[in-house]
């Protein structure tokens, strides 16, 4: 009978119970989506069954022949939800906590189940959904962790793109000064070359035209008195001028060629691309500690040439493990493992600030202040802090301080670089990598070292 029923409230298109059943003119009902279907493309709207064509241009809905299928899918979903027990046919109403299985009222009473424990099947169902829930929840903290870190992800490979861009254009500014310095170097040295091969071709000008005239003179006076040597002997006795002129042209020196008259070639190309390089280095700085921008807290601006910070308004920066979150502060670029390191930074007059080191191991999240040495000027007063605990220091303000870390001997000693005053010194045997660190709520600079050329001709 349910199946002869079930056949009956099934549409002739889809083979399903109707959904939004409409009836045609001729009779016949079909799912409202099944007739659209049908009908697609075809230009006479024709029944599906008995292909007689619809005088309506807009089927009305099979009111109760949808009511019939929303209550037999109704009563279909509830008696699916009382499952039968396979060995007696009987509703499963109880929960076998031993099994860990649903079981009718005649298991609970059959000899498999002896001394087993039961509950009721819809209190079993409530507490293995609460523990599911409970199994559930972590997952979807995993979920949401997922879907967070992908955002950062997301978020990071943008700001990639972004460093990527203002790199290249720093790295482009800094080589068009090069090429301009190199440039403008060239067009120096070949204006020197042009200068002096002007002067000496125009010296060698001049002294052509000098042995020209000699040449000149010499070659008259020469042609003039053979001229007279080869007339008679009366008449060439008679004329004493040709005598006269010839002992009168005084006797010139061999004419030499001037030293220095070569292009001084050495000059121009001996040691070329070291006394380019020398001079270079009036245009470049050198700093021994650089900033490292990605450990650096949202709220500071760091220089485009990565020497200076200050405080500022918050960035949007990925929220990588590098980066401080919590306290204004930024390392170095480099850890040192061993040997002296110095460098110098301007304070000036800023009212909030840190300088030291700071171990690998920190954390970078929070305000967890630990693995820190360093000194500090905070509401007027020098403090001095590291893990061992904090001091006030008695001296007076310096512009300017030096940090030098001794890795191997185990030191950190600040200076005034102005006046050669010590400050402190920390005394530590350090075992990790240990990276500058600077912290302010101001602005801080790291200044440059002077560079020099030394030559060793030892060898």
């Amino acid at each position: 009978m349910a199946s002869r029923l079930k056949e009956d409230l099934c549409c002739p298109v889809c083979h399903d119970v109707f959904r939004d059943p409409v009836v045609l003119s001729c009779s016949h009902s079909f799912c409202k989506e099944c007739v659209k279907s049908w009908w697609k493309d075809k230009e006479e709207k024709l029944c599906p069954l008995c292909k007689r064509r619809s005088s309506k241009l807009k089927s009305p809905c099979n009111l109760v022949l949808k009511n019939l299928c929303e209550a037999f899918l109704l009563e279909r979903d509830q008696s699916s939800s009382h499952a039968l027990c396979s060995l007696h046919s009987k509703k499963l109403r109880l929960f076998c906590l031993d099994h860990q299985q649903p079981v009718c009222l005649v298991c609970r009473d059959s000899e498999k189940h002896t001394d087993h424990r039961f509950r009721p099947i819809d209190e079993a169902a409530q507490q293995h959904k609460k523990q599911l829930q409970e199994t559930l929840e972590p997952l979807k903290e995993k979920l949401q962790c997922f879907e967070r870190v992908k955002v950062e992800c997301e978020q990071t490979a943008e700001h990639i793109k972004v460093q990527a861009g203002l790199t290249e254009t720093q790295i482009k500014e800094q080589f068009k000064k090069l090429h301009q310095f190199l440039e403008e170097e060239e067009e120096g040295r070949m204006a020197a070359l042009r200068e002096e091969e002007e002067q000496k071709s125009q010296m060698m000008k001049e002294k052509i035209e000098s042995l020209s005239r000699d040449i000149t003179a010499l070659s008259d006076t020469i042609r003039t008195t053979e001229d007279e040597l080869r007339a008679e002997d009366v008449l060439f006795l008679l004329n004493k001028a040709a005598v006269e002129r010839v002992q009168q042209r005084p006797l010139l020196g061999d004419p030499q060629l001037a030293s220095g008259a070569l292009i001084d070639e050495a000059k121009h190309l001996g040691n070329l691309s070291f006394n380019v390089w020398n001079k270079m280095k009036d245009l470049v700085s050198y700093r021994p500690v650089v900033l490292d921008p990605n450990s650096a807290h949202p709220w500071l601006v760091l220089s485009k040439d990565l020497t200076s910070l200050r405080l500022g308004a918050r960035q949007k920066l990925p929220d990588n493990p590098e980066r401080f979150d919590l306290c204004f502060l930024v390392l170095g670029s480099e850890g040192f493992t061993s040997g002296t390191h110095s460098w110098d930074v301007l304070v000036g007059d800023s009212t909030y600030w840190y300088l030291g080191v700071s171990a690998d191991s920190v954390e970078r999240k929070g305000d967890k202040q630990s693995g820190y040495w360093r000194i500090g000027f905070y509401k007027g007063k020098y403090l001095a802090e590291s893990p061992s605990g904090t001091s006030v220091l008695s001296v007076q303000k310096s512009q300017r301080l030096r940090v030098k870390l001794d890795w191997n001997r185990g030191e950190l000693l600040f200076s005034d670089p102005n006046t050669n005053k010590h400050i402190h010194t920390f005394k530590h045997t350090f075992t990790q990598k240990m990276f500058p660190y600077f912290n302010t709520g101001d602005h801080l600079k790291l200044l440059p070292v002077n560079v020099s050329v030394t030559l060793d001709q030892s060898s």
